[in-house]
């Protein structure tokens, strides 16, 4: 048991059914309207238990954050696979249950992957987000993102357009 509040570790075997409850239930409210539902179902179905287990198994860096011992959200990380950018790092994902954003939540684990690059000798990072993600291209500016390049994705036949972020080494 921890005496801290936010508690930020590695991610377990023990922790692919909070992973994947975390990752719905954010998908769910960050996405609802933005993807079409049948979409955004098949995106949140293919990432239960076992895909987490799978993604551990595979080595996937998984950074889990817990709110007075409540899995609260996650990260993904690694090596920067935006061509581009000259960005040695990337956070993959990072996602909060609805209840727990603009707490202040995110900017932690967000400042927290970031060191962890850092340590790794990756320390420019990239975040991409769907540039419809309002809420999330606000906090990756919030947190002094800078846009460097647009991207897209397509999904169920329809084109979505992605806005790619970047802190360059030595950028605060």
């Amino acid at each position: 048991m921890t005496t801290d509040l936010i508690d930020l570790r590695a991610a377990r075997t023990a922790d692919c059914e909070a992973l994947a409850g975390i990752h719905s239930e954010a998908w769910l409210g960050a996405y609802r309207g933005v993807l079409h539902g049948v979409d955004l179902q098949k995106m949140i179905s293919r990432r239960g238990s076992t895909w987490w287990r799978g993604a551990l198994a595979r080595g996937v860096d998984i950074k889990i954050l817990s709110i007075a011992e409540i899995p609260a959200g996650y990260a993904t990380y690694g090596p920067c696979r935006l061509s581009g950018t000259g960005m040695d790092g990337e956070i993959y994902e990072l996602y909060l249950k609805p209840e727990y954003q603009g707490l202040g939540f995110g900017r932690v684990l967000f400042q927290n992957v970031r060191e962890t690059l850092a340590a790794k000798n990756m320390p420019g990072l990239a975040v991409q987000v769907l540039s419809a993600n309002e809420p999330a291209r606000a906090f990756y500016k919030a947190l002094g993102g800078k846009l460097a390049a647009k991207s897209w994705y397509r999904i169920g036949g329809r084109r979505l357009d992605l806005s790619i972020y970047a802190w360059p080494q030595g950028s605060t």
